[in-house]
């Protein structure tokens, strides 16, 4: 509990910061939607655009000047804040340790390895939920002067656990590469550099069928926004891949720290 708190207290600022970022990024999008709402003659701006960068940008599956078709398309973006937050975090849970030269007062803790890491862990997933909360509140009040209808609730409501399922896959995987990596200075650059690959590849999936296996590849696809828009529901499929991935980052990073010889 000491180390849970410990940490809880650590990355308060960092929290903070990344909370920040989350609340101005709403108000900055959704003062931008003013200009489509309920304007769609401001839709033919949209012509000039080529059509592979709408694709891309899964443009073409919303009505941008409604409340809950502009907040499909920012979807995207949010998902990668927070990814990009909860990666970092992940990362840094563990490497941090090495680099700041305290690992050896850590292990001299009576508590085992596994435990260790479980009790970061946990630190780290608190704030994951506390941005995303913060992140839920900030959308509804940004998006709240628009009068949105049972559509934009609906859909905000199944974000939500989109959001945090690829929150926790990111997280995970940087707790495994900060438990893995001998080199603590690149697990959190690497870390951020595959969640940015990943990204990349969910751009490129918009530009061909037949590039729609790379769905398997990166988690910013596996929960469509215009999917849950108009089938009201996360598929199951991939909620299960999702936490498969997580658990299975999770038990690699408990494995291999526990045997991993520290740099001291």
């Amino acid at each position: 509990m000491n180390i849970f708190l410990r940490e809880l207290r650590a990355n308060f600022k960092s929290l903070m910061i990344w909370s920040g970022i989350a609340i101005l990024f709403s108000a900055v999008g959704f003062s931008k939607f003013s200009a489509f709402y309920e304007n769609p003659e401001l839709l033919a701006i949209l012509d000039a655009v080529p059509a592979a960068v709408l694709d891309a940008l899964d443009m073409h599956a919303f009505n941008l000047t409604t409340v809950s078709g502009f907040y499909g398309m920012m979807t995207g973006y949010y998902s990668l804040l927070l990814s990009i937050a909860a990666v970092m975090w992940g990362s840094d849970i563990i490497s941090k340790e090495e680099r700041q030269k305290i690992v050896e007062f850590s292990l001299t803790l009576p508590v085992t390895r596994s435990r260790l890491v479980t009790a970061k862990a946990a630190a780290v997933l608190v704030n994951c939920v506390l941005l995303l909360l913060v992140t839920w509140g900030a959308v509804a009040l940004s998006a709240g002067s628009y009068n949105p209808d049972a559509d934009f609730f609906r859909l905000l409501a199944l974000s939500m656990p989109a959001f945090f399922l690829i929150q926790l896959v990111f997280l995970c995987s940087g707790i495994f590469l900060g438990c893995t990596m001998r080199q603590h200075k690149k697990s959190s650059a690497t870390a951020v550099s595959i969640l940015l690959v990943s990204y990349f590849l969910s751009m490129v999936m918009g530009l061909s069928e037949k590039l729609l296996f790379l769905r398997y590849l990166t988690p910013f696809k596996y929960f469509d926004a215009g999917m849950m828009l108009r089938d009201s529901q996360l598929e199951p499929r991939f909620v299960l891949l999702s936490v498969a991935i997580a658990g299975f980052a999770f038990f690699g990073a408990h494995r291999t720290y526990a045997k991993r010889d520290m740099m001291i």
